[in-house]
């Protein structure tokens, strides 16, 4: 089976990370799978190595000083949609940008939706919706997201979870992953660590607000922010967030992001994770901080519950928040990872390959046709 994989940027944002481990998932199991993508900041790769197997292709995309948030989309999808060029059986969009730009090209595609969105600026509402409406199939990586869609837009996508590279994160918590623990403890003491940066969905004023409290019963806690690559303008959000920081007489460390191969090790030498997004597909972030044997709180969203179930703490807001983070970090409560480690290493990027594989295939018989993809599937 040909599938063509089409994401919106190089960087270490979890819908890249999905798009990969799918494709070479795919790839793995002897499927021909290109990925799509769009060269920001000159990139002319991903932020790590992909399979071999699969093919790249990067569409080159320069920036331009002083354009919109709406303008930059505008060009994203204008610039892949005169560069996408495919023969594949399957043409699947990780994403409203790649949906809209192989809409544009004129191919027929599947959508994964991660989460739901919420644009005021007419066009950019107008290319959230489309990219919902126009697709041929829909998936979701969670029943929740998948009910929210049902309700909003009366179709019923099918829902396939992530995937997580447990391994590499158990990994990197164990006696082989010592000196990186042992480096990022020397350089940043006791941490609470939140992934993703700062901006609005993902709650880091939230955070902030009750990392200040937790604080109180840990004065040499610190709190650390890893990745934030985004295409939108967050800057009156993170003014906000640093004009806080100094009335709470905090200095969070904030790092960007990471070589990819730094990110299992920093992780696991957290004393826990802040996970307070207000929208999350799944929950990719917190899965892998489970499977390194690291506390998650986690706010009490029901697409977390769904995934979770009791592997992680839930609050509702900032009270709640520091009352789970003192928990999860103090030294007189012992915790018990177990837990979070088999729950993360029941999620694995095969099954997420197989369940997409039959999901490509009941697309393709409903075509008619392409007798040799359903053949290629039985074969494995």
């Amino acid at each position: 089976m040909r599938v063509a994989q089409v994401t919106y940027s190089t960087k270490p944002r979890g819908g890249v990370v999905h798009t990969l481990a799918v494709s070479e998932a795919l790839a793995a199991l002897g499927h021909d799978v290109e990925v799509w993508t769009l060269g920001r900041g000159q990139d002319t790769a991903f932020f790590r190595e992909v399979d071999p197997r699969v093919r790249v292709r990067v569409v080159p995309f320069d920036g331009c000083d002083g354009e919109t948030v709406a303008e930059r989309i505008e060009r994203s999808i204008d610039a892949m949609s005169r560069a996408f060029s495919s023969d594949a059986d399957i043409v699947h969009a990780q994403d409203c940008i790649s949906a809209n730009a192989v809409g544009a090209a004129g191919r027929p595609y599947v959508r994964t939706i991660h989460h739901l969105d919420a644009f005021t600026t007419p066009r950019l509402v107008e290319c959230h919706e489309r990219a919902i409406r126009d697709p041929i199939a829909r998936i979701c990586v969670s029943r929740a997201v998948a009910a929210e869609v049902a309700r909003g837009y009366g179709c019923a996508p099918t829902v396939i979870p992530n995937g997580v590279d447990a391994a590499r994160f158990a990994a990197a918590a164990g006696s082989a992953g010592d000196a990186g623990r042992e480096r990022w403890r020397a350089q940043l003491g006791d941490y609470v660590l939140a992934l993703g940066g700062i901006e609005p969905r993902k709650g880091s004023i939230d955070l902030l607000e009750a990392f200040a409290l937790a604080r109180e019963s840990n004065p040499d806690l610190r709190l650390v922010f890893v990745g934030g690559e985004t295409l939108f303008d967050y800057r009156p959000y993170r003014e906000e967030f640093e004009r806080r920081a100094t009335e709470l007489g905090l200095q969070p460390t904030v790092l960007g992001v990471l070589p990819d191969d730094e990110v299992p090790a920093v992780v696991a030498a957290a004393r826990a994770l802040g996970f307070v997004s207000t929208k999350e597909g799944f929950g990719l972030a917190a899965m892998e901080a489970l499977a390194a044997g690291v506390p998650v709180v986690a706010r009490d969203l029901p697409v977390l519950r769904e995934v979770f179930g009791d592997a992680v703490s839930y609050a509702e807001d900032v009270p709640g928040i520091a009352a789970a983070l003192a928990a999860a970090t103090s030294t007189v409560r012992v915790h018990d990872p177990e837990g979070g480690r088999r729950l993360a290493a029941s999620y694995t990027w095969d099954a997420a390959a197989y369940a997409h594989v039959r999901f490509y295939e009941s697309l393709l018989r409903a075509k008619g046709g392409h007798d040799a993809a359903v053949d290629l599937l039985h074969h494995h």
